[in-house]
């Protein structure tokens, strides 16, 4: 019998009712706090400074209940939404003129979070949070002497012995790229403050080593456009800005329409900020060049272009790139925040757009983001603006296609893919005529070169005929190859061939559903050439015949479609592995999938990519193919250096995931020893030492692999390139010619793209192969991709 007493159950669940609305209500009231300070700024009906005045009240009415979320709100809006900047810290500086005790708290938060992520190596938050609290000082929350004690802190990081520049060069960058909301400010009531800190940049600025330069610039050459280092560019419009009075255009400025509220109120003084020293763990950000692509004379009509060295070129660019972060995932909303810019009317945007939006995708090492995202979101540009964008983004693919003589080979791969995907999605419509002069050009050359390229990519994103038909019948010599296979054993003349016998009794077993070990049994029967005079076969070679018949059988088998060669090596995935059992045999096989699929370059790839996944054949076996003699005529290829870089990837890869479940394994074991097991992690799901151990292994050998990889890569690149050398030098012919300039530009591109991995090598590398003795040009390279962290 029941001891609950009556209605027990009515009054339980109406108290957990009870807490239950309570709860809800909470995440409610949060929930619209959040979308109301997000959504401040945007396109309303009301005016900005009335949007603010009334969000400031309901902010007011709510602090007792929701400070800590709504201080955590703003400074989230602030760092995430960086192009609203002014609005937050206006809203911030109406709060603080009607509660004290607030602005005081909240200047604290946003101190323990910048100190939080200088300590964490979140450098742009933190960059972001110094150009906010510069803007807080306009809103008299912060008092002048406070941000300027931030900046001689920050300008003093240039005075510490033994850092790399890259760790000075952001501590500068970050106060230069906020004095622009302050300068004014600074001018009129710290002169001699401001005067001397600006020395102390200059002089900084003017040592500076640029080794790293060539290995960041889009283009080689600075006509029309000079290509200069971001740090320069920002001093130069910095001089520039302070000549003009601190006077600028772009930044928006909503607390000037508050400014008998706000002066009223009282200030607070920032805590000491005191960078944390430096440790090699650190990883600074990268310097990088300013892109340029457009100047005054090529806008024919409309308001004026900011000049290279104007703060407004660098406000406006900033401020572009801001929208883009905040809204990548959603290339819609994107669009229509970059073309609803709030200073649209007084600059060529569109132009704008475009430069920042090519800008980002010609990023090195690496773009911001997938290269798919900008090609999405220029489309969606051209549909929001039909009648004026896409006439400026032909005119932008124009002058990239006429500058590719001197473009960085990675940017050159990055604008193929880029107009292979554009034209797929405008019916692979371009006025070609205009390029008709590079038919008849050197086929190397980077122009006919781009053009075969773009066509081969296209051809991934339709088919052969529809390529064939969407250019000049003079385009023909730069049309890619109809992607068929080619199976010798069917050919003409194929009857002499040594195995063709075998090769077709082969294809009739496999019609039969003949299993693995039959087909072994069947290829047992070939002669191995390999055998000496005296029948007797080298225990260390392999039947080069066995692996011709059966690959080449195999793939033509299953040649009608991707799927039904992946089933191909899925069902007979042990024969693979049984045939190409060493390094020279899984060459040796690699070869016969080029020779089939030769014309298919999109089948080679994803067929190599298969069999390193399931494990057929190793990453070193790939690499060193690639530098193989039976490769050479494809070398420069864009579908050669797409494989070599996805098979690095993969190697890195399976050595983060080994790192990433040891560091969980020893996390675990550190815990457990420390007492502090968790009740919901079971025996089974807890570690033993000797697992751990293991794991230990595992990662020294996997980071072993990844070494040796790096180095077959690095020495047959200094293979090649000193034969080169040697040979133009003996000859007496000029080295630079167009191959040279490919090879040299792949070199640059494996140091730029795997940079993280490779520079955890690089005494290896110096000790072992850059070394003083190789070509002067060959190293060079080498010096500039060190230069980088230095």
């Amino acid at each position: 019998m029941s001891r609950r007493r009556p209605y027990s159950d009515d009054d339980e669940d109406d108290g957990r009712g009870r807490k239950r609305r309570r709860t809800s209500d909470h995440n409610e009231i949060e929930d619209r706090l959040e979308s109301l300070i997000t959504r401040v700024g945007e396109k309303s009906t009301s005016s900005l400074e009335s949007n603010l005045e009334g969000l400031a009240s309901v902010l007011e009415a709510d602090l007792p209940a929701y400070k800590p979320k709504i201080n955590k709100i703003l400074v989230a809006c602030a760092c995430c939404l960086p192009e609203k900047i002014s609005v937050y810290s206006t809203l911030v500086g109406l709060l603080n003129a009607r509660n004290y005790n607030f602005g005081g708290e909240f200047v604290e938060h946003v101190f323990r979070n910048l100190r939080d992520y200088l300590k964490g190596s979140n450098f742009e938050r933190a960059r972001i949070l110094v150009r906010f609290l510069t803007d807080l000082v306009n809103c008299h929350v912060i008092d002048l002497s406070s941000i300027l004690a931030l900046y001689e802190s920050f300008v003093a990081v240039t005075l510490e012995d033994d850092i790399p520049q890259v760790r000075s060069d952001w501590y500068i960058y970050a106060v230069l790229s906020a004095i622009p909301w302050i300068g004014k400010e600074l001018q009129d009531k710290k002169e001699m403050e401001l005067e001397k800190l600006l020395s102390n940049i200059e002089k900084y600025i003017g040592r500076r080593k640029k080794d790293y330069m060539p290995f960041l610039k889009v283009w080689i050459s600075d006509v029309p456009n000079p290509q200069e280092e971001y740090l320069d560019t920002l001093w130069q419009q910095i001089e520039k800005l302070h000549k003009d009075k601190w006077v600028e255009r772009s930044i928006l400025r909503p607390y000037l329409a508050f400014d008998n509220t706000l002066c009223e109120a009282l200030q607070h003084t920032l805590p000491p900020v005191n960078p944390p020293p430096h440790t090699d763990e650190t990883n600074y950000p990268l310097p990088n060049v300013a892109f340029r692509l457009f100047d005054q004379a090529d806008i024919p009509e409309g308001p004026p272009l900011p000049g290279t060295y104007n703060i407004d070129r660098f406000l406006i660019e900033e401020t572009l790139s801001h929208i883009i972060h905040s809204h990548f995932r959603e290339r819609k909303e994107c669009a229509a925040q970059l073309v609803s810019y709030h200073g649209k009317n007084k600059v060529p945007l569109n132009y704008l757009i475009i430069e920042v939006v090519f800008g980002q995708m010609f990023h090195l090492p690496q773009p911001p983001y997938m290269e798919i995202m900008y090609a999405s979101l220029l489309i969606e540009l051209c549909k929001l603006q039909p009648s004026s964008l896409p006439q400026v983004l032909a005119q932008a693919t124009e002058m990239i296609y006429d500058r590719l003589d001197t473009m960085n080979v990675a940017c050159v791969d990055r604008f193929t893919n880029w107009f292979s995907h554009h034209l797929s999605n405008f019916q692979f419509r371009w006025s070609w005529e205009d390029w008709g002069e590079c038919v008849s050009a050197n086929p190397e050359a980077p122009k006919p070169k781009f053009v075969r390229e773009t066509l081969t990519k296209a051809m991934r994103l339709s088919y052969h005929q529809r390529i064939v038909e969407s250019v000049p019948e003079n385009f023909a010599a730069l049309l890619p190859e109809k992607p068929a296979a080619i199976y010798k054993y069917v050919a003409e003349g194929s009857g002499s061939l040594p195995g063709t016998m075998i090769a077709h009794r082969l294809i009739a077993s496999i019609k039969a559903k003949a299993t693995p070990a039959e087909v072994l049994d069947l290829l047992k029967e070939l002669p191995n050439p390999n055998q000496d005079g005296d029948g007797m076969e080298d225990e260390t070679s392999f039947n080069p015949l066995k692996i011709d018949v059966f690959v080449l059988t195999v793939l033509h088998m299953g040649s009608k479609s991707f799927s039904h060669s992946f089933s191909a090596l899925a069902k007979f995935h042990s024969v693979f592995k049984a045939l190409a059992d060493s390094e020279e045999s899984q060459m040796y096989l690699l070869t016969k999938v080029y020779e089939i699929w030769q014309n298919h370059q999109q089948m080679i790839t994803v067929l190599v990519d298969k069999m390193l996944r399931t494990q057929i054949v190793d990453c070193s076996s790939v690499a060193n193919w690639l530098f193989s003699k039976d490769m050479a005529k494809d070398f420069p290829r864009y579908y050669v250096w797409e494989l070599m870089h996805s098979t690095i990837r993969k190697m890195n890869k399976h050595v983060n995931k080994i790192e990433k479940e040891l560091q969980e394994a020893r996390a675990k074991l550190d815990k457990r020893d420390r007492g502090g097991s968790d009740s919901d992690d079971s025996d089974t799901d807890m570690p033993s030492e000797e697992q751990a151990e293991r794991l230990q292994e595992r990662l020294e050998t996997a980071q072993s692999e990844q070494k040796n990889l790096f180095l077959i890569i690095f020495q047959r690149f200094i293979i090649i390139l000193t034969e080169h050398l040697v040979k133009c030098d003996t000859e007496g012919k000029d080295f630079n010619t167009h191959w040279y300039k490919q090879a040299r530009g792949r070199l640059q591109q494996v140091f730029l793209t795997h940079h993280e991995q490779v520079e955890k090598y690089t005494s290896t590398l110096e000790t072992l192969l850059f070394t003083s003795d190789i070509d002067q040009h060959i190293l060079a390279i080498f010096q500039e991709f060190r230069a980088l962290r230095l």
